[in-house]
């Protein structure tokens, strides 16, 4: 995606137009900002699509939605290559390309699930190559429970993308729903209680978080 610029890579602004300052028409390219998730009920899902809102309201950026497939323990392979509804499946070339990462999955007892895991096993050539080194990332959850591990699962999202050398942010107290919120939403990351039925829908404070979240990156 591209965005016209003025000489020197400026933005051409409308108080420039009206001064009567001429530019050259340069494209530049947007910041391509990858919002990887795994999504088992449908509310990781949701929040990715609530992140990606906030990255699409900052000028210059655009969000790439893309998910992994299940795993067994015996194979990936009972996947079709292409998913019947919903983002396509994230290549390693998606994660090469991105400006930026925003990393989501449903506990499994305070960690990360397994098919997010398992992908994020296989990126040892962009970790050898400093694929990811510099750029930034955020992470968000969904729980069945209010206390089912929200917390420890973000911050064990976390330690993979230290490790890739990535920039993790997370929420700051500045945003005001963090400290109404009665469901969902850390400083760690944006995060759902989406209930043992997974039908809660995702709180007034919960979609303000995942907007700011996707904003910030």
């Amino acid at each position: 995606m591209l965005r016209k610029a003025g000489r020197g890579g400026a933005l051409c602004t409308a108080r420039d137009r009206r001064r009567g300052r001429r530019y050259d028409t340069v494209l530049l390219p947007m910041a391509d900002i990858l919002v990887l998730y795994y999504s088992h009920g449908g509310s990781v899902r949701r929040l990715a699509e609530l992140i990606a809102d906030g990255v699409e309201r900052v000028p210059g950026a655009a969000a790439r939605l893309r998910t992994v497939p299940r795993v067994t323990s015996v194979t990936q392979a009972l996947e079709p290559e292409v998913p019947a509804s919903g983002a396509p499946y994230c290549t390693l070339r998606d994660l090469e390309d991105c400006a930026g990462l925003a990393l989501g999955s449903p506990t499994r007892f305070g960690n990360m699930a397994a098919p997010m895991k398992y992908f994020l096993d296989g990126t040892a050539g962009q970790w050898l190559s400093g694929a990811l080194a510099g750029k930034p990332a955020c992470v968000f959850t969904s729980t069945a429970s209010l206390h089912g591990g929200q917390e420890s699962t973000l911050l064990s999202m976390m330690l993979p993308l230290l490790h890739h050398g990535m920039l993790v942010l997370g929420l700051p107290y500045t945003e005001t729903e963090l400290s109404s919120t009665r469901s969902g939403g850390t400083p760690y990351g944006a995060s759902h209680h989406a209930g043992v039925s997974g039908d809660l829908p995702v709180s007034d404070e919960e979609r303000a978080l995942c907007v700011a979240l996707g904003r910030r990156l």
